[in-house]
């Protein structure tokens, strides 16, 4: 991580050293803890089945932050087929599994800072190397999210992102 990312934080004042380079939510959007007594339901940290009919798998969606090597990453939840779920189970712990081909899902996470819903963006997910999650890719939109991911963002928007997520309204 680059020495120049330190910040005062323009809400609470302080001086923060450090500035988080990524964000990740432990459960997708629809989750309910009530779920957890659910014999057809289930959450681990990189999978989650609710009531046997919904799939997901947890991935990032990164994001080049311009004029460095840094990246930026949101830990998020993509939905899956049930098909493409039992698929990346089979593969899971199966060394080359990087090679399958993307899966198709729907972002369901909310990340609230950007101005239109991240719910239900299109995307694919990427199988990476064994002890990786995969790469979200989403669909090349005009969605601001889709557009950062595309196009880089600034070290500037990298501490918006922080104060934004440190200090929730």
């Amino acid at each position: 991580m680059s020495d120049d990312l330190g910040f005062t934080c323009s809400c609470c004042g302080e001086h923060h050293a450090e500035i988080p380079m990524g964000y990740s939510t432990m459960a997708p959007d629809v989750w309910d803890p009530g779920f957890e007594t659910d014999a057809d339901s289930m959450l681990s940290s990189d999978q989650c089945i609710i009531k046997g009919q919904h799939f997901f798998v947890r991935g990032l969606i990164e994001i080049p932050v311009i004029g460095s090597e840094d990246v930026f990453s949101w830990g998020v939840w993509v939905s899956l087929s049930r098909d493409n779920f039992a698929r990346a189970l089979e593969v899971w712990n199966m060394e080359g599994r990087e090679t399958e081909k993307p899966y198709f899902g729907w972002l369901s996470t909310e990340l609230a800072l950007y101005s239109s819903s991240t719910i239900n963006l299109k995307t694919n997910a990427h199988t990476q190397p064994v002890g990786k999650r995969p790469l979200i890719e989403l669909e090349p939109t005009d969605h601001p999210l889709a557009v950062e991911q595309r196009t880089g963002i600034t070290r500037d928007r990298v501490r918006e992102i922080a104060m934004t997520v440190l200090h929730p309204a």
